[in-house]
């Protein structure tokens, strides 16, 4: 079908004296619809692929883009997916402008799904298991809303936010980036092919950097002496179980909202294990400080000693959310940036001449950060940001009631030419040319990428997952010229874009 293009109004409306945003076409046609009316698949079509028993190859959820455009290119810029099995409606929405309005009109504060079994350990099995050890009322920042999630974000975004803070790591993690390309170098094969687990790999390194921050310690994760009961062992066997479980749990069909099935026994338990861990190594952190005896600037802390300060227990939920969010994010997005520069050669050696010229990692490289922010465009982490409408708006000619799920397509949005031309190439060089270039990326409108999410629940850890993430790409091509062989690298959508192998990486000395 051909999609209207009008550039939408919007303004504020009020019905029965409340005030509500409008989101409206340019059409003249004024006569709202139910929500209910909003096109979409049917049910039936969304069994089909859910169910795989039940037959049928229309629609594959578990491919964020192209689900996501070939629903768009279906029914147009406002889509419904029906409740199923526990999942709430959904509405898709790939207007820039619609999605500005609303993120904006969200925003003091949103609520942002997701998480679900996570949210339900904190909740309500933590406070029955808690034996004192943690304050009930502190639920962190990714699974809470309201105002006690307003409190805690408050207290946590001087330290989180804080350049000069975050600038303290500078040579720890890239300390941990050598590691890694040591490590690499000592796992390839005669082939230059690396003769393990290549996504294991990228978890132990995004988590072996996260941890830095999070427990303020090294967990030793490229350590082959390292024991199997070890704790350190342990945490990296909880953070891969807990992705997969909680994924299966919150993204695929299950009953455990109905009853307590062993998938979701299993996740409270891992859940448990996982906080407790993060105490025990916090309260190792805190005796090695107290050994140390320095009295510290304010500007010479770190984010674990400045979270202590406010609160153990902040610090505590705090550590555990990082562990959560903070692995698996930036291990996929530095997989897939490894891929499209393995398939562009030219960008590849283009980046390779920076890192050369700019030798020291803590000085600007504009072209690095330029080919992680491309990648995020073209293969995100996430396809899109959510937010449950704490209102009621009048999108498109449609009215979306409070309590609504709407899920905001960037990436799809990102992918379409009428926003950055040429989009199906990898450019790092939008991110870099004047306002007069065609290729500006400036040109978009700003919300059809938001790879980091918007306001005041944008991701807290950018910072850190910037600084990571461009060290150890330094490192990399600085010591390697990465290939790729055979078919394109594809993803997986639930929780995030996981990219799955096989994973064709030829790691040759540069």
């Amino acid at each position: 079908m051909q999609v209207s293009k009008l550039r939408p109004l919007c303004q504020l409306t009020t019905l029965n004296n409340v005030i509500t945003r409008t989101v409206t076409s340019n059409a003249i046609d004024t006569q709202l619809k139910s929500w209910r009316e909003i096109p979409g698949p049917s049910l039936w079509d969304v069994i089909r692929q859910s169910v795989p028993a039940s037959g049928g190859n229309r629609l594959d959820f578990t491919d964020g883009l192209n689900i996501g455009l070939n629903l768009y290119n279906s029914y147009g810029p406002l889509v419904k997916l029906d409740a199923f099995l526990g999942r709430p409606v959904m509405i898709l929405l790939y207007d820039p402008e619609c999605c500005a309005q609303i993120l904006r009109s969200e925003n003091w504060l949103p609520i942002r799904t997701g998480f679900e079994s996570f949210n339900y350990y904190r909740r309500y099995k933590r406070n029955k298991n808690n034996e004192n050890k943690s304050n009930p009322n502190i639920y962190g920042l990714l699974t809470d809303h309201g105002e006690t999630w307003k409190q805690f974000r408050s207290t946590v975004n001087p330290v989180l936010l804080q350049p000069k803070t975050i600038k303290l790591y500078t040579a720890m993690i890239d300390e941990v980036a050598q590691d890694m390309v040591a490590r690499l170098k000592s796992l390839r094969g005669e082939n230059n092919v690396i003769q393990s687990d290549f996504a294991m790999e990228m978890n132990l390194w995004s988590l072996e950097s996260i941890a830095l921050v999070a427990l303020g310690r090294r967990l030793r994760c490229f350590d082959s002496h390292l024991s199997s009961n070890s704790p350190e062992k342990k945490l990296i066997r909880l953070v891969h179980d807990i992705f997969k479980t909680g994924t299966d749990l919150d993204f695929n069909i299950s009953l455990w909202r109905y009853f307590p099935t062993p998938a979701y026994l299993r996740a409270m338990k891992l859940y448990e294990e996982q906080e407790n861990l993060a105490r025990y190594f916090i309260d190792k952190t805190i005796e090695e400080f107290a050994k140390q005896g320095k009295t510290k600037l304010d500007d010479e802390k770190s984010v674990l000693e400045k979270l202590l300060e406010i609160n153990k227990d902040v610090a505590v939920i705090m550590a555990t959310d990082m562990l959560l969010a903070g692995v698996d994010t930036t291990s996929n997005t530095m997989t897939a940036t490894l891929f499209l520069l393995a398939i562009n050669q030219e960008k590849q050696d283009k980046l390779r001449e920076e890192i050369q010229t700019i030798k020291d990692p803590s000085q600007k490289r504009y072209y690095l950060r330029a080919c992680i922010k491309e990648s995020m465009r073209m293969m995100p982490v996430v396809s899109g940001n959510v937010r449950e409408t704490t209102k009621e708006y009048n999108v498109l000619g449609y009215t979306i009631p409070a309590g609504m799920s709407v899920s905001f397509m960037h990436q799809a949005m990102s992918m379409m030419d009428e926003h950055y031309p040429r989009a199906t190439e990898y450019l790092p060089e939008r991110w870099l040319v004047k306002k007069e270039d065609p290729l500006y990326h400036g040109n978009a409108h700003p919300f059809v990428n938001q790879p980091f999410g918007f306001g005041v629940r944008s991701c807290i850890g950018r910072r850190i997952a910037e600084l990571e993430m461009e060290s150890f790409l330094g490192r990399l091509i600085e010591n390697f010229k990465v290939e790729w062989f055979g078919p394109p690298l594809q993803s997986r959508s639930a929780s995030l874009n996981y990219m799955i192998g096989p994973y064709n990486f030829i790691f040759k000395d540069a």
